[in-house]
């Protein structure tokens, strides 16, 4: 099943249930006002959803209407807990080559993860506003899953059991702000602003084949302005699956119902796929010419990610932005 928020009833939106061609939906509040509190009772909720999903989809629901995409908030306009990590070591490895500097071996065993921001996200249609170009504007397209309540120690095959949702995410990035931030060794702040996740997320069993192995198998397209910038494979060269990424995340905590757990930005070996993040374009520029060619975004410019099975449909919709100054 797919779910949604609309933009009403408060800070946390409005639950609906949306249709596998993202074209109908319905209200879902009878089962749960907010996707957090089907979250929170997901042994009770998912079913009563699923049930409301299939009507939807044979026609037979009742309260049903045409989805504009416009209203829609993220699918959790806020989390208790975002937590991304950087599992696709191509990237990794890349970036560090730039600059000169070897992967850790403990890179490979043990996963980098931060702390982001989860007091709010944008929606899929909301432009990302930041004070001024000169931060270094980049977005970063990636796979995320949503937990239920994780207990604190699980293992890796015990977190699988724990990913109920998927979708997408643009991680707003201030690349100018990064290295100042990093070099006081205690994390990113400023740099790292709020995000963007896809206009509904989804079940596992929506994806098919395409979910093995805890990663999905489909690439993650990019578009800057209208013009292909990436679309490299979301299951190749992931380090570490999301039942990994989560087991980490709950080494020393439980993780509360609701959680958002990132991959990382999407990187293949191959280039030729393209990037998925300005910064990774830029290493490349300058691996292969010795200076970064490509600027960063500008007010005005457009992101559009999106993720289409293997038959071209459009799974989580669109997350489409405009870069903007803040409002007046």
């Amino acid at each position: 099943m797919k779910l949604g928020s609309l933009k009403e009833g408060g800070r946390d939106g409005t639950l609906i249930v949306v249709s596998r061609d993202l074209a109908r939906a319905v209200r879902a509040e009878g089962i749960a006002p907010t996707l957090q509190r089907a979250l929170e009772d997901w042994s009770n909720a998912a079913p009563r959803l699923n049930a409301l999903s299939e009507a939807l989809n044979a026609g037979e629901a009742e309260g049903v209407f045409e989805l504009d995409m416009t209203l829609l908030a993220s699918p959790l306009p806020r989390a208790y807990e975002f937590v991304d990590g950087s599992a696709y070591l191509p990237h990794v490895a890349r970036v560090r080559r730039a600059r000169g500097a070897e992967v850790p071996e403990s890179f490979y065993v043990d996963p980098l993860m931060y702390q982001a921001v989860s007091a709010g996200f944008y929606g899929p249609r909301d432009p990302v506003r930041v004070p001024s170009e000169d931060y270094g504007i980049d977005l970063e397209a990636e796979v995320v899953i949503v937990t239920d309540d994780v207990p604190m120690a699980v293992t890796p095959q015990q977190a699988a059991g724990h990913i109920q949702l998927i979708g997408l995410v643009n991680d707003v990035s201030l690349r100018n702000l990064i290295p100042n931030e990093l070099a006081k060794g205690f994390g990113f702040l400023q740099s790292k602003p709020r995000s963007a996740l896809s206009p509904v997320f989804v079940t596992p069993d929506e994806l098919g084949d395409a979910w093995q192995g805890n990663k999905v198998h489909l690439p993650l397209l990019t578009h800057i302005n209208g013009i292909w910038f990436g679309a490299p494979e979301a299951g190749i060269d992931m380090q570490f699956d999301f039942a990994q990424l989560v087991a980490h995340a709950a080494k020393t905590r439980p993780l509360s119902a609701g959680t958002i757990v990132g991959s990382g930005t999407v990187a293949n070996e191959d280039t030729s796929l393209g990037a998925s993040c300005f910064a990774e374009k830029r290493t490349v520029e300058t691996l292969e010419t010795g200076k970064p060619i490509t600027p960063f975004m500008q007010y005005g410019d457009t992101v559009r990610i999106e993720m289409h099975s293997r038959d071209g449909d459009d799974i989580f919709g669109a997350i489409e932005q405009r870069i903007e100054r803040p409002a007046a």
